[in-house]
């Protein structure tokens, strides 16, 4: 349950690093507002594990943030917001937005001639999440899915603009091309890194939608209807980020993620106990050998 009214912070979670452009576009849209992130670096990837499996990981990452009072969660990782959101909503007691219905809902609105494209990691194009969310939409939409499996250690490898990303580019949506889709989702976090690239491949007529972008537009939204939107007049406190492991080589990462230097340092979650957080014990130590957040 969110305390001090409006002044409560954010949630947002990831199975790791790319949940940081997800900060970014709520920092730019929602300057006023705190964050406390969760990046599950010791259990990632989220996406080749059963919806057992991601339903429970988000459950522990949703008590993780509720027992700092946050007034409403994003879900940034596709793979939970395809496979737990709904079991999220239901636990929840604030709002939990997640990104894949976001990014749909916004391209839906967006396509001019009912041609859409999804790219994502092979894990989330294999779920058809993104198809699934955009047919249940609008039934008649033609939509091309593509799997850039190489687009992610290419951005952590910091090749952003690089002539072999520019190759992959063109190789990977040359099928995107050919179906002449006017509007294409990034089905990955990590994507929004790449959106010049892309752009160039795809030429500047092609609408690009950042799902990380769009699930911050509706949280806006959210906030506004609800009372719940923290005075422009106040300066937030600093962001919080918390990770499971790794937490130097996060916070080193994270800057190229967030277009700037982490606000403050990155704590590691101590996951000795198992299940790692117990809802009812509240939080649990950290590990000081990543910083206290």
């Amino acid at each position: 349950m969110s305390h001090d009214g409006d002044r409560a912070p954010l949630g947002v979670f990831d199975s790791g690093l790319g949940g940081l452009t997800v900060v970014r576009a709520l920092s730019h849209l929602l300057p006023a507002e705190s964050i406390v992130y969760f990046g599950d670096t010791a259990r990632l990837p989220y996406g080749n594990k059963s919806k057992r499996t991601v339903t429970r990981l988000s459950l522990e990452a949703l008590w993780f943030l509720q027992h700092f009072g946050v007034k409403a969660v994003v879900v940034a990782c596709n793979s939970a917001s395809a496979l737990a959101l709904d079991t999220l909503v239901a636990e929840s007691q604030v709002p939990v937005l997640g990104v894949v219905e976001a990014g749909a809902r916004r391209a839906v609105a967006g396509t001019r001639r009912g041609k859409v494209g999804v790219i994502g990691t092979r894990a989330t194009i294999a779920s058809q999440c993104y198809e699934r969310a955009l047919i249940g939409l609008r039934p008649d939409l033609e939509v091309t899915a593509v799997a850039c499996p190489l687009f992610v250690p290419l951005v952590e490898e910091g090749w952003i603009d690089h002539a072999v990303t520019r190759a992959v580019a063109q190789e990977y949506l040359a099928p995107l091309r050919q179906a002449e889709v006017d509007t294409l989702i990034l089905g990955c976090t990590h994507y929004p890194l790449l959106k010049e690239v892309l752009r160039r491949v795809m030429g500047a007529e092609v609408v690009l939608i950042d799902s990380g972008q769009a699930v911050a537009e509706e949280l806006q939204v959210v906030l506004e209807t609800r009372n719940l939107a923290s005075s422009p007049s106040d300066a937030p406190p600093p962001h919080r980020f918390f990770v499971s492991e790794q937490a130097e080589r996060f916070h080193e990462e994270g800057r190229r993620f967030l277009g700037e230097d982490l606000l403050g340092s990155v704590a590691t979650v101590d996951q000795s106990d198992v299940p790692w957080y117990d809802r009812r014990s509240g939080l649990g130590s950290a590990d000081t050998r990543g910083g206290s957040a």
